[in-house]
């Protein structure tokens, strides 16, 4: 996954993350590190956190640019 990369880039930490997806510092350090599965609704907060997609944040593609959003 993309996520620390994605959150260095931008000079964010973990903490700030965490407070973002609701849940503890150690939790959101174990998503970055493949300790745990993060759940889709936190994907779903960092993409549109991060104006990207998905697919982009779990290297499915290289395509930074999100999707068109649904209306």
């Amino acid at each position: 996954m993309r996520l620390k990369s994605m959150r260095e880039d931008r000079d964010i930490k973990q903490a700030e993350l965490a407070e973002l997806l609701n849940c503890k510092q150690n939790t959101y350090q174990q998503y970055e590190s493949g300790k745990r599965q993060i759940p889709i609704d936190a994907l779903k907060k960092l993409a549109i956190f991060y104006n990207t997609s998905i697919d982009y944040l779990l290297e499915m593609t290289d395509e930074i640019k999100p999707y068109s959003r649904k209306k």
